[in-house]
């Protein structure tokens, strides 16, 4: 049975919908690509319990992997383009070429990056790693601010471009 809870985060409520065993997806406010909130099922806070924890411990900076029943709804080539995404270690980012790459085909590049925005599990299925080959921050389907959050979240202050001001 489908259900669903929303949790609060410091990028806004995010949706969280599960079968019973999985988590199938992760929707912030505004999230392109999402699904009508009617197939989300009842709202029940129950069967969250880790993914709510985990979620909060990484907004905290205490976690850097998850440890979830995940089973994302999407073609066999999404798929295939989401369980790469989990191996961009946090901290780090790939551009959409290596994603391609990785998938063992440079042509199918604009399918990755298509693949990359239908990513119904995000910061978990970490589609916000993946950033353009010159180093901008592209489409993100929650927005180029919460991208941004996300990755800054992530990467040690030591790490991060100097501010002008």
């Amino acid at each position: 049975m489908v259900t669903h809870t929303v949790i609060d985060s410091p990028i806004g409520p995010l949706t969280l919908v599960g079968d019973g065993s999985a988590l199938t997806a992760i929707y912030m406010q505004e999230h392109r690509h999402q699904p009508d909130a009617a197939t989300f099922g009842a709202r029940d806070p129950h069967g969250f319990e880790a993914a709510t924890a985990q979620l909060a411990e990484y907004f905290a900076g205490e976690r850097t992997e998850f440890e979830l029943q995940l089973e994302p709804h999407g073609t066999e080539f999404q798929r295939a383009i989401w369980q790469l995404l989990t191996r961009i270690p946090y901290g780090e980012t790939w551009s959409y070429l290596h994603l391609a790459e990785q998938y063992g085909d440079v042509l199918a590049i604009r399918a990755a990056a298509a693949a990359n925005g239908r990513n119904p599990l995000s910061i978990v299925v970490p589609c916000h790693r993946v950033i353009g080959s010159d180093g901008s921050l592209t489409g993100y389907g929650g927005g180029l601010a919460r991208k941004r959050f996300l990755l800054d979240l992530e990467t040690p202050v030591e790490r991060r471009a100097p501010a002008l001001f």
